[in-house]
């Protein structure tokens, strides 16, 4: 029989997440029945749903003290616990980490973003970058990169000063079509990617501590220098020359 973590009440004010959160995702990711979730219902909603609501709302404020432009809020900054198996040969009908997005208009779908995860297999973890970019702006980004690559290495010795990098995961084997000419080049395997990503650990003692605010606001300054450099390509690409 599955065990029960143990409850305990949050309030709807970011203190920290719950001491039950992250066993929480530890017993669910072993026990996917509708029954246990059912029965830890609670443990999620007031451990990790409120929480991460409440944190997102409270990044909200603190990122528009710091003129970080990204904004978000509980109601729709949250993804869905429940996973969509209609279509997928994993059927467990729930992920095993919360995840919550921030972008300049609060729209999940928008481009260039903040992404937080509590829990999971990878550990729980803050991303920023531009994630899963449609065609049009992929190309746009790279563009940018080869056409303004001073610029570009400016981003990254900035990400690597904070102690940054790309995520150079799923990326290609060759250079992209019509990319060729810079396979040799500085930015040669920067232009491979399929995302721009830059990620940092969430040290597990923060999770329960108010003071996780401040490390991601410290991640999102960090991050700025590659987030304001797509944003600056794909508004030019909109508006024209």
């Amino acid at each position: 029989m599955a065990r029960k973590v143990p409850t305990e009440i949050t309030p709807t004010a970011f203190v920290g997440f719950g001491a039950g959160a992250l066993p929480f995702f530890e017993t669910l990711a072993a026990s996917q029945t509708r029954d246990w979730f059912l029965a830890n219902k609670t443990i999620y909603e007031t451990q990790v749903r409120d929480p991460l609501g409440a944190l997102v709302e409270a990044l909200a404020f603190a990122f528009a003290a710091h003129d970080i432009p990204l904004t978000g809020d509980a109601k729709r900054s949250l993804f869905r616990i429940n996973r969509d198996v209609r279509f997928s040969k994993n059927k467990n009908l729930y992920k095993t980490n919360a995840g919550a997005v921030m972008t300049r208009d609060g729209i999940k779908m928008s481009n260039g973003l903040l992404y937080i995860q509590i829990g999971g297999e990878d550990g729980s973890m803050m991303a920023a970058g531009f994630y899963g970019p449609e065609p049009k702006d992929l190309a746009t980004l790279r563009h940018a990169i080869a056409d303004r690559s001073e610029a570009w290495d400016e981003v990254e010795s900035a990400l690597a000063e904070a102690g940054l990098g790309l995520s150079m995961g799923n990326a290609l084997t060759r250079p992209p079509k019509g990319f060729e000419a810079f396979a040799a080049s500085p930015v040669g395997e920067v232009l491979k990617l399929r995302n721009f990503v830059t990620s940092r650990p969430m040290v597990p003692d923060r999770l329960r501590d108010v003071a996780l605010i401040d490390d991601i606001v410290d991640f999102a300054i960090s991050a700025l220098p590659l987030l304001r450099f797509g944003w600056r390509a794909l508004d030019r690409a909109r508006v024209g020359p």
